[in-house]
Protein backbone atom coordinates (compact mmCIF):
# COMPACT_ATOMS: atom_id res chain seq x y z
CA UNK A 1 0.00 0.00 0.00
CA UNK A 2 1.66 3.65 -0.62
CA UNK A 3 2.28 5.73 1.64
CA UNK A 4 3.14 9.53 2.11
CA UNK A 5 6.12 11.86 2.99
CA UNK A 6 7.50 15.20 2.20
CA UNK A 7 10.47 16.27 1.01
CA UNK A 8 12.35 19.28 2.48
CA UNK A 9 12.36 21.03 -0.57
CA UNK A 10 8.54 21.36 -0.38
CA UNK A 11 9.65 23.49 3.08
CA UNK A 12 12.49 25.53 1.38
CA UNK A 13 11.44 29.17 2.35
CA UNK A 14 10.16 27.96 5.70
CA UNK A 15 13.37 26.45 7.06
CA UNK A 16 15.15 30.02 5.91
CA UNK A 17 16.20 29.38 1.96
CA UNK A 18 19.09 27.63 2.31
CA UNK A 19 21.66 28.53 -0.38
CA UNK A 20 22.29 25.73 -2.55
CA UNK A 21 26.02 24.19 -2.93
CA UNK A 22 27.49 21.15 -4.17
CA UNK A 23 31.20 19.78 -4.91
CA UNK A 24 32.57 23.01 -6.79
CA UNK A 25 31.89 24.71 -3.25
CA UNK A 26 35.24 23.58 -1.81
CA UNK A 27 33.60 20.60 0.09
CA UNK A 28 31.41 22.55 2.20
CA UNK A 29 29.94 20.20 4.25
CA UNK A 30 26.63 22.93 5.70
CA UNK A 31 25.35 26.13 4.84
CA UNK A 32 23.80 29.27 6.98
CA UNK A 33 19.78 30.27 6.18
CA UNK A 34 20.07 33.17 3.86
CA UNK A 35 16.53 34.34 5.82
CA UNK A 36 15.27 34.09 8.96
CA UNK A 37 14.07 30.49 9.32
CA UNK A 38 9.84 30.43 10.64
CA UNK A 39 10.98 27.04 11.82
CA UNK A 40 14.53 25.35 12.16
CA UNK A 41 14.91 21.78 10.34
CA UNK A 42 14.77 20.28 14.10
CA UNK A 43 11.10 21.14 14.05
CA UNK A 44 10.04 19.54 10.53
CA UNK A 45 9.30 16.41 11.98
CA UNK A 46 6.75 17.16 14.79
CA UNK A 47 4.89 19.40 12.23
CA UNK A 48 4.56 16.29 9.57
CA UNK A 49 3.44 14.26 12.49
CA UNK A 50 0.72 17.00 12.91
CA UNK A 51 -0.38 16.12 9.39
CA UNK A 52 -0.52 12.77 9.76
CA UNK A 53 2.96 12.39 7.43
CA UNK A 54 5.17 9.74 9.03
CA UNK A 55 8.02 9.86 6.21
CA UNK A 56 10.46 12.77 5.21
CA UNK A 57 13.23 13.36 2.65
CA UNK A 58 16.35 15.78 3.26
CA UNK A 59 18.14 18.24 0.58
CA UNK A 60 21.74 17.53 0.91
CA UNK A 61 21.75 21.03 1.57
CA UNK A 62 19.35 21.84 3.87
CA UNK A 63 21.32 19.78 6.95
CA UNK A 64 22.95 22.98 8.55
CA UNK A 65 25.60 20.62 9.25
CA UNK A 66 26.75 17.05 9.58
CA UNK A 67 28.61 16.51 12.73
CA UNK A 68 27.64 13.83 15.19
CA UNK A 69 25.77 16.19 17.54
CA UNK A 70 23.68 17.42 14.87
CA UNK A 71 23.15 14.08 12.93
CA UNK A 72 21.96 12.29 16.66
CA UNK A 73 19.63 15.74 17.83
CA UNK A 74 18.19 15.51 14.26
CA UNK A 75 18.18 11.49 14.33
CA UNK A 76 15.89 11.71 18.21
CA UNK A 77 14.01 14.52 16.98
CA UNK A 78 12.50 11.85 14.15
CA UNK A 79 12.18 9.15 16.48
CA UNK A 80 10.13 11.65 19.13
CA UNK A 81 7.99 12.31 16.31
CA UNK A 82 7.94 9.18 15.00
CA UNK A 83 8.89 10.29 11.48
CA UNK A 84 11.37 7.66 9.08
CA UNK A 85 13.69 9.79 7.06
CA UNK A 86 13.00 8.02 3.90
CA UNK A 87 16.16 9.74 2.09
CA UNK A 88 18.56 12.19 1.58
CA UNK A 89 18.38 14.11 -1.19
CA UNK A 90 22.01 14.36 -2.88
CA UNK A 91 20.86 17.17 -5.39
CA UNK A 92 24.19 17.98 -6.82
CA UNK A 93 27.63 16.50 -8.80
CA UNK A 94 27.56 14.70 -11.92
CA UNK A 95 29.29 11.65 -12.43
CA UNK A 96 29.59 11.68 -15.83
CA UNK A 97 31.30 15.00 -16.32
CA UNK A 98 34.39 13.74 -18.23
CA UNK A 99 36.43 16.72 -16.08
CA UNK A 100 35.15 16.61 -12.80
CA UNK A 101 34.06 13.36 -12.52
CA UNK A 102 36.31 12.09 -9.81
CA UNK A 103 36.03 15.26 -7.66
CA UNK A 104 31.69 14.69 -8.22
CA UNK A 105 31.66 10.99 -7.01
CA UNK A 106 34.03 11.59 -4.16
CA UNK A 107 31.66 14.09 -2.85
CA UNK A 108 28.29 11.76 -3.36
CA UNK A 109 30.37 9.38 -1.98
CA UNK A 110 30.48 10.93 1.49
CA UNK A 111 26.65 12.49 1.37
CA UNK A 112 26.00 8.74 0.64
CA UNK A 113 27.65 8.11 4.23
CA UNK A 114 26.26 10.68 5.57
CA UNK A 115 22.83 9.00 4.82
CA UNK A 116 24.04 5.90 6.83
CA UNK A 117 24.66 8.08 9.71
CA UNK A 118 21.37 9.58 9.51
CA UNK A 119 19.31 6.36 9.61
CA UNK A 120 17.89 7.13 6.37
CA UNK A 121 16.35 4.79 4.09
CA UNK A 122 17.58 5.66 0.90
CA UNK A 123 19.93 8.38 -0.88
CA UNK A 124 19.31 9.71 -3.96
CA UNK A 125 21.89 10.95 -6.68
CA UNK A 126 21.65 12.29 -9.83
CA UNK A 127 22.60 9.60 -12.37
CA UNK A 128 24.34 12.48 -14.74
CA UNK A 129 24.16 15.86 -16.66
CA UNK A 130 25.38 15.05 -19.58
CA UNK A 131 22.98 13.78 -22.82
CA UNK A 132 22.61 10.03 -22.92
CA UNK A 133 25.24 8.75 -24.86
CA UNK A 134 27.27 5.33 -25.04
CA UNK A 135 29.80 7.12 -23.80
CA UNK A 136 27.93 8.67 -21.26
CA UNK A 137 25.71 5.76 -19.82
CA UNK A 138 28.54 3.76 -19.09
CA UNK A 139 30.45 6.62 -17.18
CA UNK A 140 27.12 6.70 -15.01
CA UNK A 141 27.16 3.00 -14.50
CA UNK A 142 30.42 2.09 -13.50
CA UNK A 143 29.58 5.22 -11.16
CA UNK A 144 26.42 3.80 -9.44
CA UNK A 145 28.48 0.89 -8.93
CA UNK A 146 30.74 2.23 -7.04
CA UNK A 147 28.43 4.36 -5.25
CA UNK A 148 25.87 1.32 -4.57
CA UNK A 149 28.43 -0.45 -3.34
CA UNK A 150 28.90 2.55 -0.43
CA UNK A 151 25.24 2.33 -0.24
CA UNK A 152 24.99 -1.29 0.93
CA UNK A 153 28.08 -0.50 3.44
CA UNK A 154 26.20 2.57 4.85
CA UNK A 155 22.55 0.33 5.08
CA UNK A 156 20.87 2.51 2.87
CA UNK A 157 19.31 2.12 -0.93
CA UNK A 158 20.84 3.55 -3.90
CA UNK A 159 17.90 5.69 -5.80
CA UNK A 160 18.16 7.71 -9.00
CA UNK A 161 14.84 9.42 -10.66
CA UNK A 162 14.28 10.52 -14.08
CA UNK A 163 15.89 13.86 -13.97
CA UNK A 164 18.33 15.75 -16.33
CA UNK A 165 19.52 14.92 -19.75
CA UNK A 166 21.08 11.53 -19.47
CA UNK A 167 17.97 10.31 -18.55
CA UNK A 168 14.85 12.07 -19.81
CA UNK A 169 14.11 9.18 -22.27
CA UNK A 170 12.66 5.69 -21.32
CA UNK A 171 15.21 3.39 -22.33
CA UNK A 172 18.11 4.86 -20.66
CA UNK A 173 16.50 4.91 -17.07
CA UNK A 174 15.80 1.15 -18.03
CA UNK A 175 18.94 0.79 -19.07
CA UNK A 176 20.79 2.07 -15.71
CA UNK A 177 18.14 0.18 -13.56
CA UNK A 178 19.23 -3.40 -15.28
CA UNK A 179 22.71 -2.52 -15.60
CA UNK A 180 23.14 -2.38 -11.70
CA UNK A 181 21.01 -5.48 -11.33
CA UNK A 182 18.18 -4.65 -8.13
CA UNK A 183 20.87 -2.71 -6.77
CA UNK A 184 19.50 0.72 -7.81
CA UNK A 185 16.26 2.27 -6.94
CA UNK A 186 13.34 4.30 -9.01
CA UNK A 187 12.09 7.52 -8.05
CA UNK A 188 9.33 8.79 -10.31
CA UNK A 189 9.15 12.38 -11.00
CA UNK A 190 6.20 13.72 -12.07
CA UNK A 191 7.09 17.11 -12.98
CA UNK A 192 10.66 16.69 -14.74
CA UNK A 193 9.72 15.58 -17.92
CA UNK A 194 7.35 17.51 -20.13
CA UNK A 195 6.23 17.47 -23.42
CA UNK A 196 3.35 15.98 -25.34
CA UNK A 197 4.52 12.65 -24.97
CA UNK A 198 5.05 12.88 -21.36
CA UNK A 199 2.32 10.56 -20.10
CA UNK A 200 3.65 8.26 -22.51
CA UNK A 201 7.43 8.05 -21.40
CA UNK A 202 6.15 8.15 -17.39
CA UNK A 203 4.54 5.35 -18.07
CA UNK A 204 7.30 3.30 -19.39
CA UNK A 205 9.08 3.48 -16.31
CA UNK A 206 6.24 3.62 -13.72
CA UNK A 207 6.34 -0.27 -12.46
CA UNK A 208 10.07 0.08 -12.02
CA UNK A 209 9.48 2.90 -9.16
CA UNK A 210 9.76 2.37 -5.61
CA UNK A 211 9.20 6.00 -4.94
CA UNK A 212 7.48 9.17 -6.68
CA UNK A 213 8.35 12.49 -6.23
CA UNK A 214 4.75 13.60 -6.31
CA UNK A 215 5.30 17.11 -7.97
CA UNK A 216 2.62 19.35 -8.89
CA UNK A 217 2.35 22.52 -11.19
CA UNK A 218 0.56 25.19 -9.96
CA UNK A 219 -1.17 27.97 -12.53
CA UNK A 220 -1.72 30.48 -9.89
CA UNK A 221 -0.84 30.43 -6.81
CA UNK A 222 -2.60 27.57 -4.87
CA UNK A 223 -4.18 27.06 -7.89
CA UNK A 224 -3.36 23.09 -8.58
CA UNK A 225 -3.33 22.16 -12.41
CA UNK A 226 -5.51 18.89 -11.08
CA UNK A 227 -5.63 17.07 -14.58
CA UNK A 228 -2.09 16.71 -14.40
CA UNK A 229 -1.50 15.80 -11.33
CA UNK A 230 -3.94 13.15 -10.89
CA UNK A 231 -3.30 11.61 -14.27
CA UNK A 232 0.55 10.70 -13.13
CA UNK A 233 -1.27 9.49 -9.67
CA UNK A 234 -3.52 7.30 -12.14
CA UNK A 235 -0.22 5.83 -14.35
CA UNK A 236 1.10 4.94 -10.55
CA UNK A 237 -1.83 2.95 -9.17
CA UNK A 238 -2.04 1.11 -12.64
CA UNK A 239 1.72 0.32 -13.16
CA UNK A 240 0.59 -1.31 -9.00
CA UNK A 241 2.49 1.35 -7.45
CA UNK A 242 2.93 0.66 -3.81
CA UNK A 243 5.92 2.78 -2.66
CA UNK A 244 6.18 6.33 -1.23
CA UNK A 245 4.61 9.17 -2.83
CA UNK A 246 6.58 12.30 -1.55
CA UNK A 247 4.59 15.75 -1.94
CA UNK A 248 6.72 18.41 -3.58
CA UNK A 249 5.51 21.57 -3.61
CA UNK A 250 7.26 24.68 -5.85
CA UNK A 251 5.21 26.91 -6.27
CA UNK A 252 6.93 30.94 -6.40
CA UNK A 253 3.56 32.23 -6.34
CA UNK A 254 2.00 30.71 -2.77
CA UNK A 255 4.28 32.05 0.33
CA UNK A 256 2.11 29.54 2.57
CA UNK A 257 4.00 26.45 1.73
CA UNK A 258 1.88 24.34 4.53
CA UNK A 259 -1.24 24.83 2.61
CA UNK A 260 0.28 24.08 -0.54
CA UNK A 261 1.16 20.84 0.88
CA UNK A 262 -2.22 20.37 2.21
CA UNK A 263 -3.75 20.49 -1.20
CA UNK A 264 -1.62 18.23 -2.44
CA UNK A 265 -2.58 15.57 0.54
CA UNK A 266 -5.67 16.06 -0.33
CA UNK A 267 -5.37 14.94 -3.89
CA UNK A 268 -2.77 11.92 -2.79
CA UNK A 269 -4.60 10.47 -0.06
CA UNK A 270 -7.20 8.65 -1.51
CA UNK A 271 -4.24 7.08 -3.44
CA UNK A 272 -3.04 5.59 -0.57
Amino acid sequence: MPSLSVSTWSLHRTIGDPAFYGPEADNKWGNDAAKPAQISLMEVPARLAALGIYKLEVCHFHLPTTNFGYISAFKAALASAGVELWSVLIDAGDITDPVHRDRDLAWISRWVAVAGALGAKNARVIAGKAPASEESLTRSIVGLKHLATIAKANNVRLTVENWFALLEQPPAVLRLLDALEGNLGLNFDFGNWQGDDKYARLTQIAARSQSSHAKAHFTAAYEIDQADYVRCLDICKTAGFSGVHTLIYDDSNGSDEWRGLQIEQALVEPYL
